[in-house]
């Protein structure tokens, strides 16, 4: 009876973790593995084969897809652009730029933490406009 009931506390246990977020993502550096806290990265972007993290203190390369980290953390990251996932709290607002030689404005994410700006695709806005007037409705 208690190998039973030891052995169905032991699969819950495995079962609770098994659907448990990540708190961190790893990093590799230098021959050490750093732990980097979802709740600390303010974007993910991808270049090449890598996935850089952006935290308000600095950068770190991730070996994991972007669309990998998109589905898992859907609820904290929201995509603005095909190589970009934003922190949906960290997203302060958006401004419309005009750089010299375009023809057309885009829009910019403006995040807390950092001075960085982030283009926005015409394909993601309407995801990140929601967002925005989602948290206007609330206050």
């Amino acid at each position: 009876m208690r190998k039973a009931i030891r052995h169905a506390d032991e699969g819950l246990r495995l079962e609770k973790s098994a659907l448990a977020i990540r708190q961190n993502l790893s990093c590799l550096e230098r021959g050490r593995i750093l732990l980097v806290p979802v709740a600390a990265i303010l974007y993910l972007r991808a270049e090449q084969k890598y996935v850089t993290a952006r935290t308000a203190q600095r950068e770190y390369l991730l070996e994991e897809s972007l669309i990998h980290l998109e589905a898992e953390f859907s609820q904290r990251f929201l995509r603005i652009h095909r190589s970009c996932l934003v922190a949906r709290a960290a997203v302060t607002g958006v401004e419309r730029v005009a750089e010299a030689g375009d023809i057309e404005a885009h829009w910019q994410v403006i995040l807390d933490g950092t001075t960085e700006r982030l283009p926005v695709s015409r394909r993601q806005w309407p995801q990140l406009k929601t967002l925005l007037k989602s948290r206007t409705e609330l206050r």
